[in-house]
C-alpha cells in the first residue's frame, strides 16, 4: 500500500483528520515526527506537513521547522518527484523553506504574512480568521500531482483557520507564477467568480491565492484545509493516483533562499518618541530562536525587545500614551531604556512589518477609545545576537541567511544601537549603503 508520512513538529495538532483523508483515498497514514531517524523518511511514497501552530509560531509561522534537518530530508525527497503537501502551517513551512515557488531562471520570493480583511481596500480586520471559504483551480493552472480530478469550472468549499495566510510578492513572481500556472487555487465566490474583496478573499491574499505550487507540479502548499471535509478528498485522490502511475526523475528543487532582508542604518527623528520593553517572564521567542540557531552551530544568545516609535507633540502625550497599558502590560513587561540594552559585543536589529497592521491598529485604539490625539506610533521587534566567542559580527551574515528574523517580503530590518546615533561598525550596514548605490 501507498504509505504517506504525517510530518509533525511540536505544535502540529491536525494529524488525525489528515490520516482519515489519507486512508479514504486508499493510502496508509504514518506519523513521523521531526525528531525521529531521518532514514525512516525514504520509505515513505510522499508526505504531508500537517496543520497546527508548530513551535507556537514563535518568531513568526513555519519558519523555525523549516529550519529543522527534517526539511533538508524533505527537499532531498522531493527531487525523486515525491509528492509534497502542506497543508495551513505545512504550507507556511514550506514557503520559508524554499520548497515553492522554486522557480527555475527566476529570483522567486514570496511569503505568508498577517491576514488583512480588505473590502475596497479598507481594512475590516486582521488576525486569525475561522470560517468556511470557495475555491477553485485557477484558469491558467498547472497540471500537477494534485489536480487530477478537479477543473476551474468545480468549486470546493473547505475550512480555513490561520493568522497568517495571505501570500505577498512582488509583481515579477506574481507574473511568472500566473505565467506557468503555479498560482494554483485561488480564492472565489460561489459562482467562481474571482473577487477581491472581504469576504469571498478572507485573509487579503494578493490576486486571490490560496495555494502554490512549485514548477515541478509535486509540491503544494495550501492555506485552506482540504482535509477536514470530504469535500477536499479530490487533492488526495489525485496525489494517490500520481504516486500510483510510478512516474519518478530527477526534479528541481532546490530549496534555495533567493533572498533576505538588508540591513539598513536607523535613526529616530526628533519630533519621535521611543519606547522599548522587554519581558520578565521567560521569552519563548528568542529561546526557540537561541536553540534553533544553536542546532545550527551560530553559538549565540539571543534577546528580544519591542520597539515603539511615537509621532506625537509633547513628552506629556508620549506618557499618557505609555500610562495607557495599550503599548505593554505592566504585569509581565517593562520599559528599558535604549542605553540599558546596548552590549559591546552584542548585534541589534529592529524588524518591523512593512505595513505595520499592529501600529495601525494601536493607533486607531489610541486615538479612538483613549481620546489620546497624536499622529503616528510604529510597532518593531529588536533583535539582539552575542556571541559566546565574542566574534558576533562574524556570524550575522549566516543568521541573516536563515530569515529567522523576518522575510524581506514582508519586513525591514534596520541596524539598532543603543546611542542616538546609529554605529557604522557592522559590515552588513557597509554591504547595505553598497547595495543601495
Amino acid at each position: 500500500m501507498i504509505r504517506i508520512g504525517l510530518i509533525q513538529f511540536p505544535g502540529s495538532n491536525c494529524e488525525r483528520e489528515t490520516a482519515l483523508a489519507v486512508k479514504r483515498a486508499g493510502m496508509e497514514p504514518v506519523e513521523f515526527l521531526w525528531n525521529e531517524a531521518l532514514q525512516k523518511l525514504q520509505h515513505f511514497d510522499g508526505f504531508i506537513l500537517v496543520g497546527g501552530f508548530s513551535y507556537e509560531d514563535r518568531s513568526r509561522a513555519g519558519i523555525i521547522a523549516a529550519l529543522d534537518p527534517v526539511m533538508q530530508t524533505i527537499k532531498e525527497q522531493g527531487t525523486q518527484g515525491k509528492p509534497i503537501l502542506g497543508i495551513c502551517n505545512g504550507a507556511q513551512i514550506l514557503v520559508e523553506a524554499g520548497l515553492v515557488p522554486n522557480l527555475t531562471n527566476h529570483p522567486s520570493g514570496l511569503t505568508l504574512t498577517e491576514n488583512k480583511r480588505l473590502f475596497d481596500e479598507k481594512i475590516l480586520g486582521t488576525g486569525f480568521y475561522n470560517a468556511w471559504i470557495n475555491m477553485r483551480l485557477s484558469d491558467t493552472h498547472q497540471t500537477n500531482a494534485f489536480t487530477r480530478y478537479l477543473s476551474p469550472q468545480q468549486i470546493i468549499q473547505l475550512p480555513i483557520a490561520h493568522g497568517e495566510g495571505r501570500f505577498v510578492m512582488p509583481d515579477s513572481t506574481l507574473k511568472e507564477l500566473i505565467k506557468k500556472g503555479l498560482n494554483l487555487f485561488q480564492y472565489c465566490d460561489d459562482k467562481g467568480q474571482i473577487i477581491d474583496n472581504f469576504p469571498i478573499n478572507p485573509n487579503g491574499s494578493i490576486a486571490n491565492i490560496a495555494a502554490v505550487s512549485n514548477e515541478a507540479g509535486n509540491i503544494l502548499a495550501m492555506m485552506p484545509h482540504p482535509e477536514r471535509t470530504t469535500n477536499g478528498d479530490p487533492l488526495f485522490r489525485s496525489m494517490h493516483d500520481y504516486i500510483k502511475e510510478g512516474k519518478r526523475g530527477q526534479f528541481y528543487v532546490t530549496a534555495t533562499i533567493s533572498s533576505r532582508m538588508i540591513p539598513q542604518s536607523f535613526s529616530i527623528p526628533s519630533n519621535r518618541y521611543e519606547c522599548l520593553t522587554q519581558l520578565i517572564i521567560t521569552d519563548n521567542h528568542a529561546l526557540t530562536v537561541e536553540k534553533t540557531l544553536r542546532k545550527m552551530g551560530l553559538p549565540v544568545a539571543v534577546k528580544r525587545f519591542k520597539h515603539w516609535e511615537i509621532e506625537c507633540d509633547s513628552e506629556v502625550t508620549f506618557n499618557k500614551i505609555k500610562g495607557s497599558g495599550v503599548l505593554y502590560c505592566e504585569r509581565k513587561e517593562k520599559e528599558v531604556l535604549r542605553s540599558e540594552i546596548g552590549r559591546e559585543q552584542a548585534c541589534s536589529y529592529l524588524v518591523s512589518a512593512k505595513e505595520d497592521l499592529i501600529g495601525q491598529h494601536t493607533l486607531e485604539t489610541l486615538n479612538t477609545h483613549y481620546a489620546i490625539p497624536f499622529k503616528n506610533i510604529k510597532h518593531g521587534i529588536i533583535w539582539q545576537f552575542e556571541s559566546d566567542d565574542g566574534n558576533t559580527t562574524e556570524l550575522m551574515e549566516t543568521i541573516f541567511s536563515t530569515n529567522i528574523m523576518g522575510n524581506q517580503y514582508a519586513h525591514e530590518c534596520f541596524q539598532y544601537s543603543n546611542s542616538a546615533t546609529t554605529s557604522k561598525s557592522d559590515p552588513l550596514l557597509f554591504k547595505a549603503n553598497q547595495f543601495a548605490h
